[in-house]
């Protein structure tokens, strides 16, 4: 049973919240960074929790590290290899392909290499693992569906779903990503998106009926509005629960006060993510501990999110079926993993 859960299933975590700061280091060097000898671990990572906009500018610091095809590549396939070290069954790395790509004809080249290090890092550890593309609020309607025409092309060569993502405080407003969301869901992508992070409970409400959102990124302020709940648990919507990073970017005010565990005996459909694990220096397996010591779930609980997060992955039938086998015979059922 990898790190108290009985599959350990991250279906919210960044690639550019996961560089690691040795990699940064090399990479700095290589391409002759000014700043190239920094302590990159101090760099990157978050000291103490602050608000949305200071944690993306922690994020936003890795962007150089893209800077080719190779590097995007080598760091991707590096996820994969610390998710797999970190106890971790299955991986969905979600990135903004228009931060790495200089003109609209390169996104297709830069998805490409992250799918490409997504395969060498399933090759390498076993472990499964997809790409999420991102669009991102900050950007334009046409560079919004550039990248959604881009993640329908991969669609079934590494890419599983689209999402939106970005500073939901200054870019708040959810219909002029329509067109886009509706490029994606018709290359049969699952459909995610960061809301209610930052913004009121109605924004991820509008996630899904915009959006045709299937899961909820963070949703932390759903909790705010005690009738909402009931409304997702009614249509079968997984909230992403990224519990360190909710208190990090302020999304909580304390992690005695984060949702997951009203979520979850409300009934429902919680999720688990590590969201930018290099920025809050929380893996997925310290997530599942803040699950069971900080917020009060129990094996029951815990039992019940292994179960959504299998039914929420954007994953192949087959992987989905070898996972509830594998559940049907966790040693709560009587027999070994």
């Amino acid at each position: 049973m990898a790190a108290g859960a009985p599959l350990l299933i991250n279906l919210h975590s960044h690639l550019e919240g996961r560089v690691r700061p040795s990699t940064a280091a090399e990479i700095a060097r290589e391409l002759g960074m000014p700043d190239a000898d920094r302590d990159w671990e101090a760099a990157l990572q978050l000291d103490r929790p602050a608000d949305l906009t200071t944690y993306l500018v922690k994020v936003v610091a890795t962007f150089p590290f893209f800077a080719r095809l190779d590097l995007l590549e080598r760091i991707t396939r590096e996820a994969v290899e610390d998710a797999a070290a970190d106890g971790e069954d299955h991986l969905e790395l979600r990135f903004g392909p228009a931060s790495h790509a200089s003109t609209l004809a390169e996104l297709d080249a830069v998805i490409a290499a992250m799918c490409g290090g997504i395969a060498a890092g399933i090759a390498d550890t076993g472990i499964s693992a997809g790409v999420v593309v991102a669009a991102l609020r900050s950007d334009s309607t046409e560079v919004n569906e550039a990248v959604a025409r881009a993640a329908a092309r991969a669609a079934g060569t590494g890419v599983v779903g689209f999402d939106l993502a970005g500073d939901e405080m200054l870019f708040p407003g959810l219909a002029r990503y329509r067109d886009a969301f509706a490029i994606a869901r018709s290359a049969g992508l699952g459909i995610t998106c960061h809301a209610a992070e930052a913004a009121s409970g109605r924004a991820a409400q509008q996630a899904v009926e915009l959006l045709g959102a299937t899961r909820i990124g963070h949703g932390a302020r759903i909790a705010e509005e005690p009738d909402l709940i009931g409304w997702f648990i009614e249509r079968d919507i997984a909230i992403e629960v990224c519990p360190t990073s909710n208190v990090y970017t302020g999304a909580v005010s304390a992690m005695t006060s984060h949702p997951a565990a009203r979520f979850a005996r409300a009934g429902a459909r919680v999720v688990l993510g590590d969201d930018n694990p290099r920025q809050t220096g929380s893996l997925l397996s310290n997530e599942v501990a803040v699950l069971r010591g900080d917020l009060g779930f129990d094996d029951a609980m815990i039992e019940a999110l292994a179960h959504h997060s299998v039914d929420a992955a954007f994953v192949p039938d087959g992987v989905r079926r070898s996972w509830r086998n594998r559940l049907e015979t966790t040693p709560e059922h009587g027999a070994q993993a």
